[in-house]
Parts: C-alpha cells; sequence; structure tokens
C-alpha cells in the first residue's frame, strides 16, 4: 500500500469538507483509498475510473470487509462524497464523475446482498467473522463478565468464549528457547552497558538519544528503547536519580536455572502484550499486541500475513496499517512470534506464556490431552492434523510406543486403520516399522487383510522373517498406496516433492500399469506423477495411465 498518497489524500479531503461545510466519513473514504492502493493498482486520486468503485463495493468489500449489510448505504455515501471531492479538486472531469455517480446508483441496492453473501467471503474474512474482532478485546470482555457473574447471569458474548485447549512444549523446552530471546538478551546487554560506561538516562527514565544511537552501533540492538524499558519492568537495573545500576539480584540469561527464566519470561510476555509498548514503530500493532496475541492463541494454526493485515484494518478504526513486514519481524525479535510457510504463528514458548497470563487472569485455558494418554486413532489423528513439529511428533510418537509392549503398539495401530484412507495408513506403517521381532504374530495376522497385506509382506520379509512374496499386484498396489501417503505432502511442498520423486520416483515401466490398481487414489497419484515427473517418458506414462484409470470409473 502506498500510505503516502492516501494519507495526502485524506489531508486533503478534511480540508474539502471544512472549507465546503460538508460531512466526511473520514474513515470509510480511507478505507476506499486503502482497498483501491492494494488491490486495484490504484497509485494516485486521478487513477480512480467508474470500474474502481464497481470492482470495490461489488468484489473487494464482500470479500475483505467485515461489514453487516445494512453498513452498505455508509460505505455508498463515502464513495460519492470521493466522486465529488475527485470533481472538485480536478482529478477527474464532469464527464467521468457522472458515469462514476451512475456506476454507484447501479451499485447501491446490490451492495446489501452482496455484504451478505457468504460465497463472496474471502479466506480472512470467514476466518475473522467467525471470531469477531471483539471477541479479542480482553480487557472489556473481562469486564463485561465481571459484571455478568455480579448479577449472577452468565456472559455469552464473543470475548468471553471459552479459549481453546492449547498443547505446550515441556518447559525445559520453553526455558531453553527463552534463554535465546534477542529482546530478553538485550535487556541484559543493555544494562551492563549503560552501568560500565556509566551512562544516565533522562529524567522520565527513557534512553538519551545518543545513547540509543551508539547503542545500536556498538552493540548491534535492534530496539535500545524497548529493550531498556523491558530490563525496567523486569528489575535489571535501578536507578538513582538518572543514574543506571545494576539491580542486585542481576545475573546473565545462560547463569539462570529453568524455573527462574520461566519466570522472567512471565514478566516479559505480560510487558510486550498487555501494556502496548511502542516495539515495532507501528501504531496499530504496537496498541493492538493483545488483540494480535490472543487471535493466534485461539486459532491455533498460522494466519496468513495477508489476512492479518485485513484484519488489522478492521480494528484500525481507518487508521493505515503501513510497514507490516517490519513490524513482524520485530515480534519475532521479541519471541513471540514466529514466521512459518504458512504464515504467522505463535511461539512455543509464547503459547506457554499466554497460557500463564491467561491463567493469572482467572480465565479457563485448558490444556489438550497429549497424543501419548490416548488410543492409536487419538495419535495418528494428532499427528495428520495439528501440523505438529518433526522434534515434537518424535516426542509423541516415543512417549505413546513406551506405554505399550511392541505387540500392543502392533495390535492398536493395525486395528485403528483397517479400511482407513492411505494418508492414516501410512502414518500407522511407519510407526509399526519402528517395531520390533516381537510384533512379528500382530503383523502376520494382517496378511489377510487386502490393503494392509502388501505393508505386512514387507515388514515382514525386512526383518528375515518368513512371508509369502508379493505378487506383481500386489506391488502395483502398494506402490500406488505409497505414493497416496505424499500427497498432502507433495500439495504443501510441490517443488520439494519433486525433487524427491526425481530422485526416488517410479520407472516408466510400472506407471504404464497403475491404472489397473483398484486402489481409491491411483488417479490422483497418476495425476501427481504426470504432472511432477522429470522424466519426460515416465510422465507421459503416468497421464496416459490417469486417463485409463478414470475410463475405468475409478475415483
Amino acid at each position: 500500500m502506498s500510505i503516502e498518497w492516501v494519507n495526502r489524500a485524506i489531508d486533503g479531503l478534511r480540508a474539502w469538507g471544512r472549507e465546503r461545510n460538508v460531512e466526511v466519513d473520514v474513515d470509510e473514504v480511507r478505507l476506499l483509498c486503502d482497498y483501491a492502493s492494494d488491490y486495484l493498482e490504484v497509485n494516485e486520486l486521478g487513477d480512480f475510473r467508474p470500474g474502481t468503485f464497481e470492482e470495490l463495493l461489488l468484489e473487494i468489500y464482500p470479500r475483505k470487509v467485515i461489514a453487516p449489510p445494512e453498513s452498505a448505504p455508509e460505505t455508498v455515501a463515502a464513495a460519492r462524497t470521493l466522486v465529488e471531492f475527485l470533481l472538485d479538486t480536478g482529478e477527474i472531469g464532469s464527464k467521468t464523475a457522472a458515469r462514476m455517480r451512475e456506476t454507484i446508483d447501479r451499485i447501491e441496492p446490490e451492495m446489501p446482498r452482496a455484504l451478505a453473501d457468504t460465497s463472496k467471503f474471502g479466506m480472512a474474512k470467514s476466518l475473522f467473522s467467525a471470531i469477531g474482532p471483539d471477541s479479542l478485546e480482553l480487557d472489556a470482555a473481562q469486564a463485561v463478565r465481571a459484571e455478568g457473574e455480579a448479577d449472577g447471569d452468565e456472559c455469552d458474548c464473543p470475548g468471553c468464549a471459552p479459549l481453546p485447549p492449547v498443547r505446550l512444549a515441556p518447559r525445559e523446552e520453553v526455558a531453553r528457547a527463552v534463554r535465546g530471546v534477542p529482546l530478553l538478551r538485550d535487556a541484559h546487554r543493555v544494562v551492563t552497558w549503560l552501568v560500565e560506561g556509566g551512562r544516565t538516562v533522562t529524567t522520565r527514565r527513557s534512553l538519551r538519544v545518543r545513547d540509543a544511537r551508539a547503542c545500536r552501533a556498538e552493540l548491534g540492538v535492534e530496539c535500545p528503547e524497548p529493550a531498556w524499558r523491558l530490563a525496567l519492568d523486569l528489575g535489571l537495573a535501578r536507578l538513582d536519580g538518572t543514574a543506571v545500576a545494576v539491580a542486585e539480584d542481576f545475573r546473565e540469561l545462560d547463569a539462570r536455572g529453568e524455573e527462574e527464566l520461566l519466570d522472567l519470561w512471565r514478566a516479559a510476555l505480560e510487558f510486550l502484550v498487555e501494556r502496548s509498548v511502542p516495539l515495532t514503530g507501528e501504531a496499530v500493532v504496537d496498541e493492538g499486541m493483545s488483540q494480535i496475541h490472543d487471535l493466534l492463541y485461539r486459532l491455533q494454526s498460522p494466519v496468513p500475513v495477508d489476512a492479518l493485515a485485513d484484519y488489522l484494518r478492521e480494528v484500525a478504526a481507518g487508521r493505515p496499517v503501513g510497514r507490516l513486514d517490519e513490524a513482524l519481524t520485530a515480534l519475532a525479535y521479541a519471541g513471540t512470534v514466529q514466521r512459518t510457510e504458512d504464515g504467522l504463528a505463535l511461539t512455543p514458548h509464547a503459547l506457554w506464556g499466554l497460557r500463564e497470563l491467561y491463567a493469572g487472569m482467572g480465565l479457563d485455558a485448558p490444556l489438550a490431552p497429549a497424543p501419548a494418554e490416548g488410543d492409536a486413532s487419538g495419535l495418528i489423528a494428532g499427528l495428520i492434523g495439528d501440523g505438529t513439529a518433526d522434534e515434537a511428533a518424535e516426542r509423541d510418537i516415543a512417549e505413546w510406543l513406551s506405554r505399550r509392549t511392541p505387540e500392543q503398539a502392533a495390535s492398536e495401530l493395525l486395528a485403528a486403520v483397517a479400511g482407513a484412507p492411505a494418508e492414516v495408513r501410512g502414518v500407522a506403517v511407519t510407526i509399526v516399522d519402528r517395531l520390533g521381532v516381537e510384533a512379528a504374530p500382530v503383523v502376520r495376522s494382517y496378511l489377510d487383510d487386502a490393503e494392509l497385506r502388501p505393508h505386512a509382506i514387507h515388514w515382514l520379509s525386512s526383518r528375515g522373517l518368513d512371508a509369502p512374496a508379493l505378487t506383481p499386484e500386489e506391488v502395483l498396489w502398494v506402490s500406488v498406496d505409497m505414493l497416496a501417503l505424499a500427497l498432502p505432502a507433495a500439495e504443501a511442498d510441490p517443488e520439494g516433492f519433486a525433487e524427491n520423486i526425481a530422485a526416488s520416483g517410479p520407472p516408466a515401466h510400472l506407471i504404464e500399469d497403475m491404472w489397473r490398481v483398484d486402489h481409491p487414489d491411483v488417479v490422483e497419484v497418476l495425476e501427481l506423477l504426470g504432472s511432477t515427473l522429470p522424466d519426460q517418458a515416465a510422465a507421459k506414462a503416468a497421464r496416459k495411465a490417469a486417463f485409463k484409470a478414470r475410463s475405468r470409473g475409478i475415483r
């Protein structure tokens, strides 16, 4: 977004309204300009055209803006005001203004229907409409809840919605991560630097401008003032007037024990999230720390950055949201968020700390049961559905297996996935493959299961145990089944899958016969091979085989 031209336009609009004694809905006009800039390549006021309003009001607003249908007249009125402003300031001519008015007149009765049409909602709007910006106003929600409890009534506002159960990293992992938080380490470094240099702070307890500049240059501290403010809040330093001294119990992070680190992080997170400190330099983000972090906590999944930007515009009451990438970098520096391929998410230590804050507020902040405490179906569902990191997944599997004998583990896993989709079956087979020969009687009992038989034969033969040979049909079937297991990963990372399949993909002569396999995923597997195999002959064979499989009616 070009914030500069939008700011200039809004300043001009305010002056125009005062001169003509015209009431101007500045926030709504700003939103029109923001979205026109973001999505319609409008880089200055003169770029507005009649079609711009049609796309804005009937396509962009329904997709992006969380607004009820009854708000349409306000937006239409703001669009008409913008047209008059454009005409009076010479940005457009009278003929263009007339066409714009005609377009807006035609749009007016259509816009409420467009805003109400859920099929038009974009991802961000669908996501945040379900939650509602007001559900993230924790202070207001707690006040309402307190009033309700005082009156003996239960509050049903969105902000009082129950917090979702969360899975937390082990305390030792949280403590280890806290020890590496850049902002926390810099808070300690700034205190030491000030004291060793005999530097003082201002009467307002802030860093002097020259010291902040020197701190960046000499120490490489990214955010000297927030680091210093955090140090003060955590009691790492004490002041004698404007002179800085190290606190009596000051210790570097590396010298602190686990519980001490966790206590320090609780306090740091409260400072960062609840006190609206100027950490990122982006006012909307700094003032919305509590809402942003609560949003990520409640969703329990990464939020695309574009979706977060749309949400921030909604809660920013028309104020511009700029430099978002820089702001998110500052949050990562503070240790509370991380950027993933899918978007923005809480760090494991921020998730832990937020739950501590919520519990301290008296909110019910439940923990999700550990997969190791459940059955095989729960373990597999958790591994597939929660986007569990590799390290955490390994820990879950190891703990689950540690509570069972090999025979019990194999029995539970294979029974849970008999007749299941390939992805589910594949996870179970992968875990069973870790088991020793003690599980052989259980694995052997599945030789009569058509879908698990090829996997059981492979398991037995790879351990040198007696097993029947795979028939050519079973070789084909298990090849398709293992490729079907990779379908979700291929969708998430097509390039990575293409690299792997190039190194270990099936040969063309095997692919040519795959269409004969009665496997529910055979068409999808062959289409994937046809679009990703670098070997042109093999890719062509896959496409021909997919056509034959479709012709057989396999779905």
